[in-house]
């Protein structure tokens, strides 16, 4: 099973993902947890190039992110599917769609196709979306923030827009969660959802 977990920074997407790793270890099999952008010696380095580096534009940032994913799907995420691990993966191709297609206004559906040719067609099979308020995301950062991070409220404004018609169009695939709820009750409605998932 492939799921992914997706949201606005300060969501707690990353905390979640954590929790539905330990239970599912308890429940047996093999578990892998990865992330985007990185995962593999390449993703790292596009990650610390595009979060930390200098200016990237709009197009540049969106084809270095799914070049990592490209890397990301073939050298970690199919493997593991193959010899049938789980893997959880803290942010995919829904982040693309919405920081760069929607948020940078290149476009939803050429972002979209852009990192389905990148992934040759791997969409997840479950997918959480911790919705949250941009405003209470912000508070919720690190005070060290990388470039994205450091957007204006406007910006992941935008993100949290394009997330939303995400979860419009796939409503069979992806989960959406009030991620101001207690963390603990969320967590019990994703391991809840994995669970039942057929």
């Amino acid at each position: 099973m492939f799921v992914s977990f997706e949201g606005l920074d300060g969501s707690g997407k990353t905390t979640q993902l954590q929790f539905l790793a330990e239970r599912l270890r308890m429940d047996g099999g093999e578990i892998v947890v990865t992330r985007e952008p990185g995962g593999t010696e390449l993703g790292e380095a596009i990650r610390d190039l595009v979060l930390h580096g200098g200016d990237v534009t709009p197009w540049a940032e969106a084809a270095l992110y799914a070049a990592s994913r490209a890397q990301h799907v073939e050298e970690v995420i199919r493997p593991a599917l193959r010899r049938g691990a789980t893997v959880l993966c803290d942010r995919y191709i829904d982040s693309s769609v919405a920081y760069q297609g929607v948020a940078r206004g290149l476009g939803l559906d050429r972002v979209l196709e852009l990192n389905l040719a990148a992934v040759g067609g791997l969409l997840p099979d479950l997918t959480f979306l911790l919705e949250l308020d941009p405003a209470a995301a912000a508070g919720r950062m690190a005070a060290e923030r990388d470039r994205l991070e450091n957007e204006d409220t406007r910006f992941h404004a935008r993100a949290g827009a394009g997330y939303r018609e995400l979860a419009e169009r796939f409503p069979h695939r992806i989960v959406v969660l009030d991620a101001a709820l207690p963390p603990a009750e969320l967590a019990d409605r994703i391991h809840g959802a994995v669970r039942s998932h057929p």
